[in-house]
C-alpha cells in the first residue's frame, strides 16, 4: 500500500498499453486492463494519470480516458504525445523519455508513481534508469492480473517497488567487490568529453601499470590530484594482487599533505624518531615512510616540504633507507612514490625553494592536470555525478528544475565563473544547493542565491590581482586596476586579523600593502623565507641584512606576529 503525505496528491505516469489496454466493445469490461485497473483500487487513489501514447493510438487513448472517468471520476487523465521511430531502439527510447522527464513540471506537493507494466521491455528499462538516476522523482508501480486466469477480475493487483537501496547493503557490497575485482582501467571511472584529458589519463594508466618510477601530478588546488592518486593506487593494487610472485604484492596506500607539516614535527612525521630524540619524544615513532614500506606513498603539496626534509627524502628514494631522528641505525624501505603540487616546481628550483636533484628524481613521469576552467564541456556530467553522489549519501533524489539547471550551467560556463577552487568549488556548490533546496528540487531562486554566494567567494584577493597585472608581457595592454575591487580584496584579508577599529585607522595604501604581506607570510613556511621573498631586491643595499627581523618589525606596527597568520 502506498504510504503518502495526506496533503499530497498522487500522480501515475506510464505508457498506453497498445496490447493489454486494447478493446473496443463491451467485453473489454470483463478482462483486466493495466491502465484502467489503476482506477479500481480503493486504497490507491489516483488524482492524475499521465499517459504517453503515439498518434496512431489516439482512438485507443480516448477510449481509455473515458473508461477511467467511469471507474474513477476524480482522476484527471492527461495525454502526452511521444514519437518513437522504433520502440525497441534503446537510444531512441531513452532520449525520448529523458526529454519528457526534463520538460515535465514535477510538483513538490505530489507523490509520483511510474507505471512499469505497459510499454516495451526497452521502455521499462529506460524508466528504471531515469528513476534510479534521480531524473524522475517517483516510486515504481507494477500491476498484474489475477493469478487465476479462469476468474474474470478487471481489478487485478498492484505493487509498489521499493528502491530504498539501504535495504540491500549486502547486495551492494557484493556488487562493489565484484566491480573492484574486474575494474582494470582508470578510464572506467572517467566521465569526460575533453580529448586532451582522455589522452592524459590513458598515458597515466600505462605508466601506473608498467613503471615503478615516481609520478608527479602538477595542477591547481582542487584539480583532483588526490583522487587520481588513490585511483592509480587501486589500479596498481589490482595488478600486483594478480601477479603470481608474492614479493610483488603492493602494500597499503599512505597519503600526507605536506602543507600540514610545519616546523620540527615534519621530520618526525615523515621519518619517525626514537625515544628521547628531542623534548617531548616520550616514545618511538615509526613515521610515514616506514608505514609505506612495500606500498605507495603519496606526498601531496610536496613543494611545501623544507629543504632538509627534501634531502632526506631523496636519500630514501635513491638508497632505499633513512635514519629516524636520534637514531644511528638505518631503516630499509622500498616504496613507490607519487607526489602532487599546485606549485610549478621548475620555478621553485630556480628560486632555491626546491632541490634540483629531488626534482630531477621526481621528474621521470610528470603530468599536468587541467583545471575545471579547461574542461568546461565536462561540467554537466560532473553536476550529474554530484547529484547522484549526494543523493546516494543522503538516500534522497535531488534534481534541478529545467529552468534552474539551464541558469546554473549558463553561469558555470560563463566568464563570471572563475572556479578558483576547481572541482572542490563545484562539490561545495552542489552541497549547498541540495541542502538548501525545498523538497529536494533545486529551483531558480536557489540557483540565483548560489550564484551570488559564488561571486562573493570568488572576489580576488589583492595579491592575485597584482600578480595578474605583473604576469602580462610588456607588449600586452594592462587593464586598469579597479579601485573598488582592490579595496574589497584587501579588506577580505585584513578583516581576518584586525578589529574594525584598527582597520578604520589604516590608509588605503597601507591596507593594500599589509594585505599583500600577510598573504606572502601565509604562503611561506617560516618568517625567514617570507622575509627573503619580500626583501629580495633591497637586501644587498644593507650592511647587515636581517630579512626575518625586518618583517617582524613591520608586522609589529600592526600588532601582528608571523606565527598567528595562516
Amino acid at each position: 500500500m502506498l504510504q503518502k503525505n495526506q496533503n499530497n496528491k498522487t500522480a501515475v505516469i506510464g505508457f498506453l498499453g497498445t496490447t493489454l489496454d486494447n478493446g473496443f466493445n463491451d467485453k473489454r469490461w470483463q478482462r483486466w486492463r493495466p491502465t484502467v485497473s489503476l482506477g479500481l483500487h480503493d486504497e490507491l487513489l489516483v488524482d492524475e494519470l499521465h499517459i504517453l501514447y503515439s498518434t496512431r493510438d489516439k482512438r485507443l487513448f480516448k477510449i481509455i480516458k473515458d473508461d477511467v472517468a467511469q471507474v474513477s471520476p476524480q482522476t484527471q487523465v492527461i495525454g502526452h504525445h511521444v514519437s518513437l521511430s522504433s520502440p525497441w531502439d534503446f537510444a531512441d527510447v531513452y532520449a525520448e523519455l529523458y526529454d519528457f522527464a526534463a520538460a515535465f513540471d514535477f510538483q513538490d506537493n505530489t507523490d509520483y508513481l511510474l507505471h512499469l507494466t505497459t510499454g516495451t521491455h526497452v521502455a521499462q528499462i529506460c524508466w528504471f534508469l531515469l528513476v534510479e538516476a534521480g531524473f524522475i522523482p517517483a516510486d515504481l508501480l507494477q500491476t498484474s492480473p489475477c493469478p487465476r486466469p479462469d476468474q474474470a477480475d478487471p481489478q487485478g493487483r498492484y505493487q509498489i517497488i521499493d528502491l530504498d537501496v539501504s535495504r540491500y547493503d549486502g547486495l551492494r557490497a557484493r556488487f562493489e567487490a565484484e566491480k573492484q575485482q574486474h575494474w582494470q582501467t582508470l578510464q572506467a571511472n572517467l566521465v569526460t568529453q575533453n580529448a586532451a584529458y582522455q589522452k592524459l589519463i590513458s598515458d597515466i594508466e600505462k605508466v601506473a601499470t608498467r613503471s615503478t618510477a615516481p609520478i608527479l601530478l602538477m595542477g591547481a588546488t582542487g584539480a583532483g590530484k588526490s583522487q587520481l592518486a588513490s585511483q592509480i593506487y587501486a589500479l596498481k593494487k589490482i595488478k600486483s594482487d594478480s601477479t603470481a610472485q608474492a614479493k610483488y604484492a603492493l602494500n597499503k596506500f599512505v597519503e600526507v599533505n605536506c602543507a600540514t607539516l610545519r616546523g620540527d614535527t615534519a621530520m618526525s612525521v615523515l621519518f619517525g624518531h626514537v625515544k628521547g630524540a628531542f623534548t617531548g619524544a616520550a616514545s618511538n615513532r615509526d613515521g610515514l615512510l616506514k608505514s609505506a614500506d612495500n606500498g605507495l606513498l603519496f606526498l601531496d603539496e610536496i613543494g611545501e616540504l623544507g629543504l632538509d626534509e627534501q634531502a632526506m627524502l631523496l636519500t630514501a628514494l635513491e638508497e632505499q633507507r633513512f635514519y629516524p631522528l636520534g637514531s644511528d641505525a638505518p631503516i630499509n624501505v622500498s616504496f613507490q612514490l607519487m607526489a602532487g603540487t599546485n606549485k610549478d616546481l621548475r620555478q621553485a628550483v630556480a628560486n632555491g625553494e626546491f632541490r634540483a636533484d629531488l626534482f630531477a628524481r621526481l621528474n621521470t613521469w610528470t603530468f599536468f592536470l587541467p583545471s575545471l576552467k579547461d574542461r568546461l564541456e565536462d561540467l554537466p556530467a560532473n553536476i550529474d555525478y554530484e547529484l547522484a553522489r549526494l543523493g546516494s549519501e543522503q538516500q534522497q533524489q535531488y534534481r534541478f528544475a529545467p529552468d534552474a539547471r539551464q541558469l546554473y550551467e549558463s553561469f558555470a560556463m560563463s566568464a563570471d565563473a572563475t572556479w578558483q577552487g576547481n572541482f572542490r568549488d563545484l562539490t561545495a556548490s552542489m552541497i549547498r544547493l541540495t541542502t538548501l533546496a525545498e523538497s529536494k528540487a533545486i529551483r531558480v531562486e536557489d540557483v540565483q542565491a548560489e550564484i551570488e554566494r559564488l561571486k562573493e567567494l570568488w572576489l580576488l584577493p589583492i595579491s592575485n590581482i597584482l600578480q595578474s597585472q605583473n604576469s602580462l608581457s610588456g607588449n600586452e595592454p594592462k587593464p586598469a586596476l579597479n579601485r573598488e575591487t582592490v579595496e574589497q580584496g584587501s579588506h577580505i584579508i585584513l578583516n581576518q586579523y584586525l578589529d574594525e577599529g584598527t582597520l578604520a585607522t589604516i590608509d588605503p595604501f597601507d591596507a593594500v600593502q599589509l594585505a599583500y604581506v600577510i598573504e606572502v607570510c601565509i604562503q611561506h613556511k617560516n618568517q625567514a623565507t617570507a622575509g627573503r621573498y619580500l626583501y629580495a631586491n633591497s637586501r644587498d643595499k644593507l650592511k647587515s641584512p636581517n630579512d626575518s627581523d625586518r618583517l617582524r618589525k613591520y608586522l609589529m606596527k600592526f600588532d601582528l606576529r608571523f606565527d598567528e597568520l595562516g
